[in-house]
């Protein structure tokens, strides 16, 4: 069983899932500014549509949302979206990294205290809700993993071995991977276990084997986002590792939003970037959850991916994640 915002489901009934994308986004601090506009009524029936579209034009059927606690994780709005859309949402427990996170009150805790909050959001629901999380979510920033940082992993090792979930990371500018790899080792985690997010920042593909060749799924999902990285060479790097025989290891997403609360905390947008956006909401097409099967897909096909692969990578990989299944033997194909 998998456990998703609204009730365990059988394994089997997750279908084709997005690994990693989020209904909304607040950053600490965004409810403060006067500027900020929130209507959660729009909000809901703009991810119904987008989740609702993915379900019916593209079959996927499970929408993981691994938004940190202190991002605007709102469990009510995912439960209300997943019932009125038909698909699955799972969310997660955890924090954000160091720099864009971690509120001081969780800083000052121990690591048995984090535990607590983790396991019990697995297993007995979140705050005055009975939607549990079905994952933990650790993140660290770049260039290393900071202190504070360990502390709030090391937690989710604790918790990871007691309740049986798996862990989904984020990583920044596609540093620490293999650090975070190491962490969870120490901390008695087994590798398939993690999901080393946002790996596809890092062109290296040197990078990426070290990530898979240490037995983690890693994550290409973050596509889309030319601004952090090249989708072509994100495609050349997901061939690669398909033909090298890691395909059961690769998940795919785009790590995009329904609706954001405020400003950009990472940089200032130009006033012809601010007119681009407003142009492409006009028209349903800004953070389009379709991109990754509109315009991505389309060029791992050019690239000999097969569709087949496809379908094992979105289909079959998260499957085996929740539930902890062994990875294949790796088969490389021929060239």
């Amino acid at each position: 069983m998998v456990q998703t915002v609204t009730g365990a489901i059988p394994v089997e009934s997750l279908g084709r899932t997005l690994m990693h994308e989020h209904l909304f986004i607040a950053f600490p601090g965004a409810w403060f500014d006067p500027l900020a506009k929130f209507n959660r009524a729009e909000l809901v029936e703009e991810a119904v549509r987008r989740l609702a579209q993915l379900r019916t034009e593209y079959n996927v059927r499970t929408f993981v949302d691994p938004c940190p606690i202190e991002l605007g994780r709102d469990v009510t709005l995912m439960k209300e979206v997943s019932e009125k859309s038909g698909v699955h949402i799972i969310c997660t427990t955890g924090f954000y990294c160091e720099d864009r996170g971690l509120p001081s009150y969780w800083r000052a805790r121990t690591i048995d205290e984090i535990v607590e909050l983790y396991i019990r959001e697995i297993t007995q629901g979140i705050s005055a809700t009975d939607v549990k999380a079905g994952a933990l979510k650790v993140s660290t920033g770049a260039p290393v993993v900071t202190d504070q940082e360990k502390k709030f992993l090391a937690a989710a090792c604790i918790a990871q071995k007691a309740t049986g979930v798996p862990i989904i990371t984020h990583t920044t500018d596609g540093c620490a991977g293999p650090e975070q790899q190491e962490l969870f080792a120490a901390g008695g985690v087994a590798a398939h276990r993690c999901l080393i997010g946002h790996c596809c920042t890092n062109p290296d593909h040197a990078y990426h084997r070290r990530i898979v060749e240490g037995g983690s799924y890693i994550g290409f999902d973050q596509i889309g986002m030319g601004y952090v990285q090249r989708d072509d060479v994100r495609a050349n790097n997901v061939a690669k590792l398909v033909r090298d025989g890691f395909r059961a290891q690769i998940m795919m997403s785009m790590d995009r939003h329904c609706g954001y609360l405020g400003k950009p905390i990472t940089r200032q947008l130009t006033s012809e970037e601010i007119a681009k956006i407003e142009q492409l909401k006009s028209r349903r097409l800004w953070q389009a959850h379709t991109y990754i099967f509109t315009d991505f897909i389309p060029m791992l096909l050019a690239r000999g991916v097969s569709a087949t692969d496809i379908e094992s990578i979105l289909d079959e990989n998260p499957r085996r994640f929740f539930t902890g299944g062994v990875l294949p033997k790796k088969l490389a194909k021929v060239r």
